[in-house]
Parts: structure tokens; C-alpha cells; sequence
């Protein structure tokens, strides 16, 4: 199973990818595209395998202080390990984007335009250094 960091650099990879196939919508909805509207883990099991690899209630702590902090109530299901590793990573998927905005420059000029394959690929190499 894999901690917070390979979670980070699985984040990172998702959003390169999502790049390097051609990724067309703004850039500032590229975390929902990427981080909302698939799944990162579906089944129960695996599910309990993935929190209790990275500690069940580190997860439930940093779900409960983005919610709050966000939304300003708690509307994850925290009993339910599934929603539970979903937020999660919708989280972590977030703070890797925000950091790789900041870090790269083109994705700070471009962040409310509609995303293009040379820019994608200007980011995507930026990613790999």
C-alpha cells in the first residue's frame, strides 16, 4: 500500500497524464477534471488497506480540516472507507496541483485560459525536471 508521498507522486503523475493525453478544458478545472470524475480507489477492502497504510486517523484529520476549513462543515462520510480514501486523494491531488502552479510558471500566466498541447507540453516537461 502507499504512504502520503507516493500518493503526492501519484497525484503528480495523474495530472501529468492528464496533459500529455490531450487535456483541452481551463486549466483552473483541471484538479476536477483529474480528481473528480473518477474514483481513485473503489472496493471496501483496498480501501481499508490504503488508510490503514497511511494511519486511518491522519486521514480522517486532514479530510475533517480541509472540509471544515472549505466547505465549513464535514460532508465526507468518514465511516465509509471508500469516500473516506477518495477525499483524501481529491486533497492531496489539490495541494500538488497548487504547488505545481506556483512552481511553473506557464501554468500561472495560463490558469484561466483553455488548455493547448504546447502549453501542456511546456508543463509536462516542467513536471519531469
Amino acid at each position: 500500500m502507499k504512504d502520503f508521498t507516493e500518493m503526492r507522486e501519484e497525484a503528480r503523475e495523474d495530472i501529468k497524464e492528464a496533459l500529455e493525453n490531450g487535456y483541452t478544458g481551463y486549466y483552473c478545472d483541471l484538479h476536477n477534471e483529474v480528481f473528480n470524475t473518477d474514483y481513485y480507489i473503489i472496493g471496501r477492502y483496498e480501501a481499508k488497506q490504503q488508510l490503514e497504510s497511511i494511519g486511518v486517523f491522519e486521514a480522517i484529520d486532514r479530510v475533517q480540516e480541509y472540509e471544515k476549513d472549505n466547505f465549513g462543515e464535514v460532508t465526507t462520510d468518514l465511516s465509509d472507507p471508500e469516500k473516506l480514501i477518495n477525499m483524501l486523494y481529491y486533497i492531496i491531488g489539490e495541494e500538488e496541483l497548487t504547488e505545481m502552479m506556483e512552481d511553473i510558471e506557464e501554468f500561472q500566466d495560463n490558469w484561466n485560459n483553455v488548455a493547448d498541447d504546447e502549453t501542456n507540453k511546456i508543463i509536462v516537461e516542467k513536471v519531469k525536471e
